[in-house]
């Protein structure tokens, strides 16, 4: 028998806020030692009241806007009560029935539009680390402010689940609301996965697979659900509604409990924390510091930037934040200057010849030859600025430098010795400027000609061997120490052995 997947997704999204969502503490504990970073209020001592973080509120518009949701003017917090050793509370503070976002939509590179039933603020829980005959526990994490984004059931394949997450997971990064660091589990994936006959009106029984934190994973554990749980139908059996874990090493899912339903967390609205009552005239100021999203990048450079290109680039908004100074510094729309929070999104096509070459070649040398380098993270924070870069994509396209030599200055920009030179300075240093005065380089020409060792390749070329030109190309080259254009240098060779 055939069966429909369907899919919805739970992502937990770990914002990047100064101090945690209810108390003064550093909201950043990477790298730093297990219970460093936990106040009274996060240890839940007796009498300590939580205290919103105001800067919470505002990522929490940004990331709402990011993905075309609702804006509520009125949301509260309620108390989800369940007992973890990583909980001191007993509950967790979350929104339940009055969350801050509304309904919206994320949109597939595909163009497919996943939409979102609503996304809610909470504090995160802390985190188990489990040994043989023990578990220790880590309560930094405790109270990290996190938006949970709640997915409608809308994707039907493993791929478009791995699209999804991507593509969400651009958007939080895009917006500016979270590190995106997702081995340290800034986001994470909870996935939904229920399969129904092919042609049923009615969904199937949902198994969830918890805390996935890459997009291969979710592709992964959904490609073994389906394969799992056809099997189980396929049987004659029933799927069970449970809670599963993904290991990555096996490729399979485990059991780990039965789902509770929402009556077993005995929701009740948090005594300790008035409503949130948001003006329309703030959720507007808010909302305008959005800066450029994917969307609005693919728009701009899509048919000037080959599709394959774009799609790698998007994963580095610094990358394209500098693509985008690069475009306003070639088209005189501005002095070239990040696109930062506060900016209105320009999503104006890019239509100057130059403007478009220089972006192809920029999009390039950024896809194939940065991305490619080891050391690529590291570079991704001090990168070129739009006037290095334009003046490498006008040498490059003057024939200055050759493919070749314009990999080696833009590379030489990250060399710490060269940082902040203009590309003709890096270029004349490393002696790769290439001759294009057609006077010199046809004296030059004119000398390999006149040597012995050439004649007969000039004979042969003649009778209609058009291999040999290469020869001769390559005597010139010898000849002008590698800086001749090889281009005009041929070019010269034909018209004086014609």
């Amino acid at each position: 028998m055939k069966y429909v997947p369907t899919i919805g997704i739970e992502c937990h999204v770990q914002l990047c806020t100064k101090t945690k969502l209810f108390s003064e503490v550093d909201n950043d504990a990477r790298g730093k030692e297990p219970n460093s970073c936990v106040s009274p209020v996060d240890y839940a001592l007796p009498g300590m009241l939580p205290r919103l973080n105001g800067a919470a509120i505002r990522y929490a518009i940004l990331a709402g806007r990011a993905m075309n949701c609702e804006i509520n003017a009125f949301s509260r917090f309620d108390r989800k009560h369940y007992f973890y050793p990583d909980s001191p509370k007993g509950y967790q503070i979350t929104q339940f029935y009055q969350p801050i976002i509304g309904p919206g939509f994320v949109e597939l590179p595909s163009g497919t539009k996943i939409r979102i039933n609503h996304a809610h603020l909470e504090g995160d829980a802390g985190k188990l680390t489990h040994f043989d005959s023990y578990s220790l526990v880590d309560l930094n994490r405790v109270d990290t402010p996190l938006i949970e984004i709640v997915s409608e059931p809308d994707i039907h394949s493993a791929h478009d689940a791995h699209d999804y997450c991507k593509e969400l997971w651009r958007l939080m990064c895009y917006a500016g609301v979270t590190y995106g660091d997702l081995y340290n589990g800034n986001m994470r994936f909870d996935v939904n996965v229920s399969l129904a006959p092919e042609g049923s009106s009615e969904l199937g029984t949902r198994a969830e697979v918890k805390n996935l934190n890459s997009f291969r994973s979710v592709e992964r554990a959904v490609e073994y659900e389906i394969s799992r749980q056809s099997k189980i139908l396929d049987d004659g059996s029933k799927v069970i509604q449970e809670t599963l874990g993904w290991n990555d090493a096996t490729g399979k899912t485990t059991g780990q409990r039965s789902k509770e339903e929402a009556k077993d967390y005995r929701y009740m609205p948090e005594p300790d924390l008035p409503p949130i009552n948001l003006s329309a005239e703030f959720i507007a100021e808010e909302s305008a510091k959005l800066p450029m999203m994917p969307n609005d990048y693919r728009e701009k450079f899509g048919g000037v930037i080959k599709d394959d290109i774009l799609e790698i680039l998007l994963d580095y908004p610094a990358l394209m934040t500098t693509l985008q100074q690069l475009e306003q510094s070639l088209s005189g729309h501005a002095s070239a200057r990040p696109v930062v929070t506060g900016e209105p999104r320009s999503s104006s096509v890019v239509t100057s010849g130059r403007s478009q070459k220089a972006l192809v070649l920029v999009a390039n040398l950024f896809a194939s030859v940065l991305l490619a380098e080891e050391k690529s993270a590291e570079y991704l924070n001090d990168l070129p600025t739009a006037a290095q870069l334009s003046d490498l994509a006008e040498m490059n396209e003057k024939k200055e430098l050759s493919s070749t030599a314009t990999k080696e200055v833009f590379l030489k920009m990250f060399d710490p010795g060269m940082r902040g030179k203009d590309a003709r300075t890096i270029a004349k240093e490393l002696g790769v400027v290439q001759e294009n005065d057609l006077g010199a380089l046809e004296a030059i020409v004119d000398a390999v000609l006149a040597k012995p060792e050439t004649q007969k390749a000039q004979e042969d070329f003649r009778n209609g061997e058009e291999k040999v030109i290469g020869f001769l190309v390559g005597q010139v080259m010898k000849e002008s120490h590698g800086k001749a254009n090889p281009s005009a240098v041929q070019e010269i060779l034909r018209k004086k052995l014609s």
